[in-house]
This record gives C-alpha cells, structure tokens and sequence, in this order.
C-alpha cells in the first residue's frame, strides 16, 4: 500500500471514544484505513490495508468486553 495523502482525507473520531483525551480519529483512504491520535494530528498516522484493518477489528471484537 502506497502512503496515502493524509491532508485531504475525512477524519472520523471513534464512536468509542470519550471525553478523558483517549480518542482514535481513522480516515478511510485508497485500499485501506489510516488511524491517527486525535489528541496530536500532527504527529503522525498509521496506515493500514483493508485486509489487515478488518483483521484487527474482528480480533478486538472478540476480546473487548460487552
């Protein structure tokens, strides 16, 4: 996967999170996700595959608490 072009991509802030400053923001780019700190989005984002972003999902789905 190429490095997407982060500056002009949609940021969404998880739906987890909440308001003690531990926010994921993802942005859904060509061929995959990109995850960033929402607290630093300057800092840097980690770029992901869709197969491999859907694998980490469905891992966290079945070790996360209900």
């Amino acid at each position: 996967m190429s490095a997407p072009d982060l500056a002009t991509v949609q940021w969404v802030k998880s739906s987890y999170s909440n308001n003690n400053g531990t926010c994921v923001e993802v942005a859904f780019v060509p061929g995959g996700v990109a995850a960033r700190d929402s607290k630093d989005p300057e800092g840097g984002a980690l770029a992901f595959s869709a197969a491999a972003f859907g694998s980490f999902l469905r891992v966290i789905a079945q070790r996360s608490p209900e």
